[in-house]
């Protein structure tokens, strides 16, 4: 799938709870045996231990030249020098997060299945919009974002469109062709081998 002309690019995100100690080598082995494009760290955690994830995953990521983002603190991510944020909440914050970071940083946002709110955040100046869950899961609305949506925003709008969320290989097959990139998390890190289980998916 990653030889193809208009194949996605992986958007890795890095595991929820994860102490910097164990995460370290495990992130390492992931992206040296596979190109990411962005790496996201989430939100959940006290400030030190999100400080601390920050700086080790911003050491790993930009040795590789690969840009890190953080979910929703605009101000960690300016004081560890990371390269921007991912917003969880639609459209809302593009801006403040913008005039925040400057024009040069990562302002990406999650707008779950919702066209209207994806167009909201590109109006706003997202640099990316992220859709999901993709495939099937109990977790948050349950609401899936269709194919049809990513089918219309790659026709569309400009602005990239990130797939994410309860994904398979399948589903990673029918996205391929209209969806700038993949995003790959929970789906490798909960697995033995994280990099065998990513091989599997990322083919």
């Amino acid at each position: 799938m990653t030889d193809q002309p208009n194949s996605p690019q992986l958007y890795l995100i890095t595991p929820v709870g994860a102490a910097a100690s164990t995460l370290g080598p495990m992130l390492a082995e992931v992206m040296d045996r596979f190109p990411v494009a962005c790496l996201r760290i989430p939100g959940a955690g006290t400030e030190d231990e999100l400080g601390r994830i920050a700086d080790l995953a911003r050491e790993i990521a930009h040795a590789r030249d690969v840009a890190v983002v953080i979910e929703d603190h605009v101000q960690l991510a300016q004081r560890h020098g990371l390269d921007g944020v991912h917003l969880t909440n639609g459209a809302r914050g593009v801006r403040h997060a913008r005039k925040e970071l400057g024009q040069d940083a990562i302002v990406g946002t999650f707008c779950g299945a919702s066209r209207h709110d994806g167009m909201n955040a590109a109006e706003a100046g997202a640099d990316y919009v992220g859709f999901g869950p993709c495939g099937a899961t109990a977790l948050g609305h349950g609401e899936i974002a269709p194919l049809e949506l990513f089918q219309w925003w790659s026709e569309v709008i400009e602005i990239p469109v990130i797939a994410e969320g309860a994904l398979t290989p399948a589903l990673i097959g029918q996205l391929a062709p209209v969806a700038d990139f993949i995003a790959l998390g929970a789906e490798i890190w909960s697995e033995p081998d994280p990099a065998e289980a990513l091989g599997i998916l990322w083919r």
